[in-house]
């Protein structure tokens, strides 16, 4: 309590001191003159020693020793000077320490997602970037619906540039997308010949429920020819990775990207069929709206999406 009430009380002093006056005294002494400090706070030398005179008359002391030559500190002007030098250069680097934090972003960024986009494009660019800014903090909620990221009190979105609403600011990030037709060589031994999408409905094909409820329906493109079809089978999964699991199983056709089928066709544990009608399509976009406020950090995040630095380590 004693050191609070001094603090007090040294608080009220230096307040009632005008900083002019402060600034004029510690340059002539740091300078040795009034000219040359004049140079560094862009006032003239007759201004600086009205200051430092106003400073006296306040004080009370004598701070400089002044002739036409030379100017120097008097005793109780060193003392003075020797307790306010550190105090200045620790002000300094409290200041210059709040400016690094202030330009330092920080703050959590809520982010929706579907869970694939997630494991293959969000968190390669997400965990670069943190090791960039240490201080900021991410939440990823991934979930196969789609939802109103601001109603849901997200700061942005991860989907397919297709499912992105044209009232959202769309960054693109990450490669194209591909969805592919992939089995077992198990499966497609001795099975009926695959040349079109039609022929689908000659095997078991493994089904995806989406989050609405409804079964997703196969799209096949070629020379400006678009095929939806509605397949059908014994199996239904509401998980990619399951369509993945069960085609490695040999329990029939499965429609998944080319992304996660990539490892197991590598290695010839699954083989594509129909590829001439599955060409690539425009892939994932972070979005958000467009009239939102956008906090430092979400924009740090996002000008980091749109040219993200080379890794050093890849």
């Amino acid at each position: 309590m004693a050191d609070a009430t001094r603090n007090d009380e040294i608080i009220r002093t230096v307040g009632a001191l005008p900083p002019g006056e402060l600034a004029a005294f510690l340059a002539v002494a740091e300078h040795g003159g009034f000219r040359a400090a004049s140079r560094t706070l862009g006032q003239t030398p007759s201004a600086l020693s009205h200051a430092v005179a106003g400073l006296e008359r306040r004080l009370k002391v004598k701070l400089f020793h002044r002739s036409t030559r030379n100017v120097s500190l008097t005793e109780p002007g060193r003392r003075l000077a020797d307790r306010l030098m550190p105090a200045i250069g620790e002000i300094g680097l409290a200041v210059e320490e709040l400016h690094e934090r202030a330009a330092s972003p920080t703050g959590l960024v809520r982010i929706n997602c579907d869970a694939n986009a997630a494991e293959q494009v969000l968190m390669p660019l997400l965990t670069r970037f943190m090791k960039l800014q240490p201080a900021m903090r991410f939440e990823i909620r991934s979930e196969g619906k789609l939802v109103d990221i601001a109603e849901g009190g997200f700061d942005c979105g991860v989907r397919a540039a297709e499912l992105v609403s044209g009232e959202m600011i769309a960054i693109p990030i990450g490669p194209d997308q591909q969805h592919i037709v992939v089995a077992s060589p198990g499966y497609l031994f001795g099975a009926p010949a695959i040349k079109t999408p039609s022929d689908l409905s000659l095997h078991q094909c493994v089904q995806l429920r989406m989050a609405s409820g409804s079964i997703y329906r196969w799209e096949f493109q070629r020379r400006g020819e678009h095929v939806v079809v509605t397949t059908s089978g014994n199996l239904v999964v509401d998980q990619s990775r399951l369509l993945l699991a069960a085609a490695l199983d040999g329990c029939g056709l499965a429609y998944i990207t080319q992304w996660m089928a990539a490892h197991a066709l590598a290695d010839g544990r699954l083989c594509q069929v129909l590829a001439d009608w599955t060409p690539p399509y425009p892939g994932l976009c972070l979005y958000y709206p467009r009239h939102r406020h956008i906090g430092t950090g979400m924009r740090a995040f996002l000008d980091f999406l749109r040219s993200p630095p080379s890794d050093s380590n890849s």
